[in-house]
């Protein structure tokens, strides 16, 4: 590969979801360059169906100890305003969602029935793992499907463009299970639909849980080539 494709090479096969952070600040205008580049991210009509809030100091921590404090009460009223998930799993689908979810509770020592600590592990994910920044992704609650693909993209973009800054990231679906949160501590137009959330920051490399990997499959399982 020529040096530009190896870059671009590290910074895709890098990434991955961290879930502890390092305290150490990351600064605005890194913030700023990243969501910048992400805005190179392609749309269809160029629409860029996407508005981003980004979180520091008080704020974020505000946000975050407010979303923990409900998920741990189980406080009534909560969910998501759309559907992540089918109702019910199937293959090949349910079996890696299970090794991802088993995986990561095994690496933490973390066994089967152990309620409590798996819904303390949980929890973590409402604090944005402690990172320093936490971005906030939401959408115009009137677009279509095509619409959400493109914020996809902004979505890998944004994790992408962090590499390059030597920042790691989490993608959380998790914080849109508290909208009514989310509204009460950011002004997120009411025709807007909180879509997730993400970490930001510098990984903790001695965090024992920043040591799981997924595995993905190889390209045999996913893709066909013809005519080459």
């Amino acid at each position: 590969m020529s040096e530009r494709a190896e870059i671009v090479a590290e910074a895709i096969g890098s990434r991955r979801s961290v879930r502890r952070f390092l305290p150490a600040p990351v600064p605005e205008d890194t913030v700023r360059e990243i969501l910048r580049l992400a805005s190179c991210a392609p749309s269809g009509s160029n629409l860029q169906p996407w508005t981003v809030f980004a979180l520091a100091g008080e704020k974020l921590a505000a946000l975050g100890a407010a979303i923990q404090a409900a998920y741990l009460s189980d406080e009534p009223g909560h969910g998501r305003e759309y559907k992540y998930y089918t109702d019910e799993l199937f293959e090949p689908y349910i079996s890696r969602r299970r090794a991802c979810g088993w995986g990561l509770y095994g690496t933490l020592g973390i066994a089967r029935g152990e309620k409590d600590r798996m819904k303390a592990q949980r929890a973590q994910n409402y604090n944005f793992f402690g990172a320093p920044v936490g971005l906030v992704f939401t959408i115009d609650r009137r677009l279509e499907i095509g619409s959400w693909i493109d914020l996809g993209g902004f979505l890998q973009t944004v994790m992408i463009a962090a590499r390059g800054f030597g920042l790691h990231t989490c993608a959380q679906a998790s914080i849109a299970e508290f909208p009514n949160v989310v509204r009460a501590h950011l002004p997120v137009d009411p025709g807007h639909m909180v879509v997730c959330g993400m970490a930001l920051g510098f990984i903790d490399e001695d965090a024992l849980i920043n040591s799981f990997r997924t595995e993905r499959s190889p390209v045999e399982a996913f893709a066909r080539f013809e005519g080459f």
